[in-house]
């Protein structure tokens, strides 16, 4: 599990290094004018969640970083991506099947409920996978080229 998630995260690490701040940073894609950074920051701001809330069992998806610097530039960009790397390297096999409770707020207030770090975990891969889709709709409109023919898509989707 944890070979797969830096797998997907070092593509995000790969398209950064890649790319301008200016590109990184441009919200004029519509319909959401949310830039490449936005997205980027937002996905590891899920796995951070996971990380602090390691220690006392309590991991809160609403409490999020929000880091600007990381959004908009590429180099905090990739010092973040690289942070939670490291983090994820320390994770064992053993620690898969850990109790935490997950809180999250899903529109109508927040709500708790038991996961282990494994399913958290899982959680936050396909929802970065989600996300890089969306990147991938921003970076073509954008002009860029993608930064491996992987991106963005989810290992079940059949391909045509």
């Amino acid at each position: 599990m944890i070979d797969a998630i830096e797998k997907n995260l070092q593509r995000g690490v790969k398209l950064l290094n890649t790319i301008s701040d200016e590109q990184y940073s441009d919200c004029s894609v519509p319909p959401y004018f949310s830039s490449i950074g936005n997205n980027m920051r937002h996905i590891l701001d899920v796995f951070s969640c996971i990380f602090n809330g390691l220690e006392n069992g309590n991991v809160d998806f609403s409490d999020r970083e929000r880091n600007e610097l990381a959004q908009v530039k590429t180099e905090s960009g990739i010092a973040y991506f690289n942070n939670i790397i490291e983090k994820l390297q320390t994770v064992n096999d053993a620690d898969f099947d850990k109790i935490v409770q997950v809180t999250d707020d899903l529109g109508t207030g927040k709500v708790t409920t038991n996961y282990t770090l494994g399913s958290a975990l899982v959680q936050a891969h396909s929802h970065a996978i989600h996300h890089y889709a969306s990147i991938g709709f921003i970076i073509n409109h954008l002009g860029i080229e993608l930064p491996d023919a992987d991106f963005g898509y989810n290992p079940t989707t059949p391909r045509k």
